[in-house]
């Protein structure tokens, strides 16, 4: 079958079953003429990186009903986005998203670049993120692969070469089946293809729209693909963690803004992520106990010390913030792991 008539099997299907997505303009309503906004696109995009789009719907919500333009993300104070974005992880998308915003107000009038070229050009996008907008808010034939994706045409053309290696080949084989018109939907079907058909575990191949076409259902082998190489074993970092009250305020430090948790508020700390040092204060500190946590590279290890500081105690790191003002919502996963831990020690 050729590669037109496959692409053009997977634009009908989609036509009947697009998922319903908040950032989403439906085929339906796209043949309507109604244009997807790319500010929206761009974002979900960024939120959905590392994360699922069950995870990232209330957290689009609250973004766009707070920053409902790129012009308003752009005005932003960087610690409000960044509290906002406490949750989602991988924090430098945070960083990224304002440093990007800022870019299309200062040097594009607020409106996105059209080409996925131009995109490119924005501080933190990549190419993947540059595709998806240029397909899905301007019709751009550009390919878009996620993990999705990549199963697809692994399984579609039976490609057993393991992934990350086989990135570039599964890369070649969507360019191949991506049309001249209709691109962002195309772009959009493919992932929901993956999302919902041609999943991870247990494939429902009796009703996908290209399994007739699919080299691996043939072979009975696409339970197996992708394949994938033997993920490295993730080494595991310590640290400790000072948790300080004086009165009725909270020891807390807002982090350098580039690095791991850039920006983001949390307790002064040591031995993990090559900052810190000795404890903030001379204090009665005492044990409670230990949390865990993992980022993309390595398991964390934090010891808790906790203690209440005496009045005019001088503190080496941190600032005081009043309980009333303080929101344990502003902490990113690891730290709000800790001030639970810390909150569950304090209670009867």
């Amino acid at each position: 079958m050729r590669d037109a008539e496959l692409s053009d099997l997977l634009l009908r299907w989609y036509d009947r079953h697009a998922r319903v997505m908040p950032w989403r303009v439906s085929p339906q309503d796209r043949k309507a003429g109604a244009v997807p906004d790319p500010y929206r696109i761009w974002l979900s995009e960024v939120m959905l990186q590392q994360t699922t789009v069950a995870a990232v719907k209330d957290y689009f919500h609250r973004f766009t009903a707070r920053w409902p333009t790129v012009s308003d993300l752009a005005a932003a104070r960087d610690e409000d986005v960044m509290a906002e974005w406490a949750g989602l992880g991988y924090y430098a998308r945070a960083r990224n998203l304002l440093k990007a915003a800022r870019a299309v107000v200062a040097d594009h009038g607020g409106v996105f670049p059209g080409t996925r070229d131009g995109l490119l050009s924005l501080p933190g996008i990549g190419p993947y993120t540059a595709g998806a907008v240029a397909a899905i808010a301007y019709d751009e034939a550009a390919t878009v692969v996620d993990g999705n994706v990549e199963r697809v045409m692994a399984r579609l053309f039976a490609v057993n070469t393991p992934l990350p290696v086989a990135k570039g080949e599964l890369t070649a084989l969507a360019a191949s089946l991506t049309p001249e018109t209709r691109s962002g939907d195309y772009a959009q079907a493919v992932m929901d293809l993956g999302a919902t058909i041609c999943t991870p575990r247990n494939p429902a191949c009796g009703i996908c729209p290209w399994s007739h076409a699919c080299a691996a259902r043939d072979a009975g082998i696409q339970a197996e693909l992708p394949r994938k190489l033997p993920k490295v074993e993730k080494p595991v970092r310590r640290g400790t963690l000072w948790l300080a009250t004086q009165s009725d305020m909270i020891l807390l430090q807002r982090r350098p803004d580039t690095g791991l948790l850039g920006g983001m508020l949390g307790f002064p700390g040591d031995g993990w992520d090559g900052a810190g040092g000795e404890a903030p204060a001379a204090a009665d500190w005492s044990e409670i106990g230990e949390i865990r946590h993992t980022f993309t590279h390595f398991h964390l290890y934090l010891t808790l010390q906790a203690a209440e500081l005496p009045a005019g105690s001088v503190v080496s790191r941190g600032h005081f913030v009043s309980r009333r003002d303080f929101s344990p919502a502003d902490l990113p996963t690891v730290m709000r792991k800790a001030y639970d831990r810390w909150r569950d020690s304090l209670s009867p």
